[in-house]
């Protein structure tokens, strides 16, 4: 076997085919990881190991914004221009404060609703979800401001550490918690409301997919379901599609096959 020749050929296909292959994403993921840890040890500095800081003194946190902004900046100019990618790490900068004090909410969440844990400092330190859900709050403002490449890259490390799939096209509410996560998949478009709780291997995803007249899939369409403010959903749920709306205060009992709406303040345990 010519092992130039096929390298060839794989070469010329790349070029005509996909400009991904043919692109150099060295370093690439490792710099978006690395800036969204550096944005959680920017707001939870307590929780992370402390190097020296030379030209900031003890500000601790300023210190973590300008290492994650350095990150996210390089992994950003090789999708945007620098001008475009300067914009973005400030728009972005200028958030923290916001996406710290909605993630204070879901720490608390994860505290008040788990009689496991003892203290916040549990839910920061062992918990999945808040592994998960700092990776969603941070790569969800990238996905709105149009970086969805960036945004996935990010979610899905978080992924792979918790076995917590989080899209980060998805609208999730204050007050948000995760029990136990593993297995649990949130579509693109789903809409989650506040105080809602889920368990593991909860998938709130799409019912079927809406196909072209070339046999294509439709994209940019709303598939994933929406669920109301003060949800429980337990062990094993499914619900989907785009057009089910689960109500406020209610709970889906584990294992349920929901492919229906409930009305606010159902509780459903089993499908016929």
């Amino acid at each position: 076997m010519n092992y130039e020749e096929i390298a060839g050929r794989l070469e010329e296909l790349t070029k005509v085919n996909c400009s991904v292959c043919s692109s150099n994403y060295e370093g690439v993921r490792d710099n978006i990881i690395k800036a969204y840890r550096y944005y959680l040890d920017a707001m939870f500095p307590s929780f992370c190991e402390h190097p020296e800081v030379p030209g900031y003194g003890d500000n601790i946190r300023a210190h973590y914004i300008h290492r994650a902004n350095d990150c996210l900046y390089t992994a950003m100019t090789h999708f945007v221009t620098k001008l475009e990618a300067e914009a973005t790490v400030e728009a972005l900068t200028e958030l923290l404060p916001d996406i710290y004090e909605v993630l204070l909410t879901d720490i608390n969440a994860g505290y008040e609703g788990d009689p496991a844990a003892k203290s916040l400092d549990e839910v920061i330190l062992a918990y999945p979800a808040f592994v998960a859900i700092g990776a969603y709050r941070i790569a969800h403002q990238l996905y709105l401001m149009g970086h969805t490449l960036v945004a996935r890259l990010m979610t899905e490390h978080a992924h792979s550490r918790t076995g917590i799939d989080i899209h980060p096209g998805a609208t999730i509410g204050k007050h948000f918690f995760i029990d136990h996560g593993t297995g649990v998949v949130i579509g693109e478009t789903t809409v989650i409301g506040d105080n809602v709780k889920l368990y593991q291997h909860v998938t709130l995803g799409a019912k079927s997919f809406k196909v072209a007249d070339d046999g294509s899939l439709v994209k940019g369409i709303k598939r994933h379901p929406n669920i109301g403010n003060d949800v429980v959903i337990y062990a094993g749920a499914t619900i989907l599609g785009g057009d089910v709306y689960v109500g406020d205060g209610c709970t889906v009992g584990g294992n349920v096959w929901l492919t229906h709406s409930l009305e606010p303040g159902e509780t459903i345990y089993f499908e016929e």
